[in-house]
């Protein structure tokens, strides 16, 4: 199985050292990721302070990630792999680096187990017209992403975060833009299509609950849909599943997880659906099955204005039967 590298971007001093440290901190523990950082200068503060959260660091010093020779950057990735044996590597970006190069390079190692799972950019709210004006790299970041993290929002005004939202939408229309506060950001948010992440949180809690509802969603950043249905006779057909995700606009849905029975069979899955993307995966593990016995659908839709999507989500999941639907609006920091 390829290992998932999620790529951070960010102007220099957007906050991406600490966004990925909180977002760290909020992993199981028997979940192994490793952080690959391409520092700019001379002085590895940062990955000082990464390794006091025992997470291994491969250090690329003077020289950015995205022009070094691309045998620099391959050889760090397969000494982190070799190494640790990583569920993950986030790969932490200079504030110079130019996106583009990055996912190429990575994708370009496809073969050597390695999958480019999304690309997170970090936008400092507090700075952000300043030098999205002068830099051209700030704006490529803001374009080449899969999700953009508004970080230090609570320090400016509602209007003012208005005015970055909307220079952000004319670089970026389509890509989903959430606010990271002090907490941080929740890995459901930022980790895609991460299966292994799903059944280690099982293996931790041997819980469904915890794996497709998020025990601490009231403090959540994004509104919350939440579907439950008990075990029905007939189930929906794959080709409709896909027909539904294919219908969710990836600017206001974000991700869609949890267990759903398909086909005539009534075979039950994990669904996973981020940036527009979607896996399916068969449940083969027996406790798992045991426990969903009477479950059909168990899923949580994450995004941003979803009031307007309950119905179409409950017709597109609950294949015309009945259902509990209940959504849970954003905690607004």
């Amino acid at each position: 199985m390829p290992i998932p590298i999620t790529v951070f971007t960010g102007f220099l001093g957007s906050g991406k050292t600490t966004a990925i440290l909180s977002l760290l901190k909020r992993l199981p523990s028997d979940y192994k990721a490793c952080l690959l950082k391409n520092e700019f200068g001379d002085i590895a503060v940062d990955s000082q302070l990464a390794k006091e959260t025992n997470i291994g660091v491969q250090e690329m010093v003077n020289g950015c990630l995205c022009c070094v020779l691309v045998g620099q950057m391959k050889l760090a990735l397969q000494e982190l792999k070799e190494k640790y044996n990583p569920d993950r590597i986030i790969v932490e970006t200079s504030g110079s680096a130019f996106p583009a190069p990055i996912a190429w390079q990575i994708r370009e190692m496809e073969g050597d187990g390695f999958v480019l799972d999304s690309i997170v950019t970090v936008i400092d709210c507090v700075n952000f017209m300043g030098y999205e004006d002068t830099s051209y790299t700030a704006k490529l970041q803001a374009q080449y992403t899969d999700v953009i993290l508004l970080n230090k929002h609570e320090l400016v005004s509602e209007r003012d975060l208005d005015r970055v939202i909307d220079h952000v939408n004319e670089l970026n229309t389509d890509t989903p833009k959430v606010k990271c506060g002090v907490n941080g950001i929740s890995p459901d948010l930022v980790f895609g299509l991460d299966t292994q992440l799903f059944s280690v949180a099982y293996n931790k809690t041997h819980h469904l609950e915890e794996m497709v509802f998020d025990p601490h969603h009231q403090e959540n950043e994004v509104d919350l849909i939440q579907v439950i249905q008990e075990r029905q006779d007939t189930s929906l057909t794959k080709d409709k599943l896909v027909q539904f995700l294919d219908s969710m606009p990836k600017d206001d849905i974000y991700r869609i997880k949890g267990f759903i029975r398909l086909d005539s069979d009534n075979q039950l899955y994990i669904l996973n659906h981020a940036f527009g993307r979607h896996t399916l995966t068969r449940v083969e593990h027996q406790e798992t099955m045991d426990e969903a016995r009477e479950v059909q659908v168990k899923i949580t839709v994450m995004g941003q204005d979803l009031r307007m999507y309950t119905e179409k989500v409950k017709q597109g999941l609950l294949n015309g039967a009945s259902g509990e639907v209940t959504l849970t609006k954003a905690h607004r920091h």
